[in-house]
């Protein structure tokens, strides 16, 4: 997936792409999901193909056809008013996580975007009883320079893991 020679740690444009997805993964953890979305452009698509075990040289790993979810700006609107009602039970008691996000890599797309890899490791923790889960993915954005800031343009995420073993998908990726 990776094109062309990643730029410099030290890169300008590399240390505010890492520093957007710090501070992404910050409003996530705090819940503030209205924030959130304050980062996202107009015509998002936030994608995480469903992962598949094949043979060596298959020459895939993920469904083509088929997503844990395939979303636009306003689908993630949605998703992120119902956390605020009543309906929302399968994030109550809410989540807690910890977004850790690293080894993180960036290319320069054109002028006013850039491609970042990253991985993530989240934690999970839902009320007392539960065991915590771990998701652990790879992320590639698309980021946009726009007047008020780097805003994410696309993101698909690859699970590690065939099979998820946490009880949904109810937190944000």
């Amino acid at each position: 997936m990776t094109a062309g020679q990643p730029l410099p740690y030290g890169d300008p444009a590399h240390l505010a792409a890492h520093q957007f997805l710090v501070e992404e993964a910050a409003l996530l953890d705090a819940a503030d999901f209205a924030g959130w979305l304050g980062l996202l452009c107009e015509d998002i698509r936030y994608v995480m193909p469903v992962r598949v075990t094949t043979a060596r040289g298959a020459g895939f790993d993920a469904l083509a056809d088929m997503g844990h979810f395939d979303e636009d700006m306003y689908a993630l609107r949605k998703r992120v008013q119902r956390l605020a009602t009543d309906h929302a039970w399968t994030e109550d008691p809410p989540s807690r996580t910890r977004h850790f996000v690293t080894n993180v890599r960036t290319f320069r797309q054109d002028e006013d975007e850039l491609r970042v890899e990253s991985a993530l490791l989240l934690f999970r923790s839902r009320g007392d009883t539960r065991e915590p889960s771990l998701i652990s993915a790879g992320r590639t954005d698309l980021l946009r320079a726009t007047p008020d800031g780097l805003r994410l343009a696309r993101r698909e995420i690859t699970v590690d893991e065939s099979v998820l073993r946490t009880q949904n998908l109810a937190v944000f990726l």
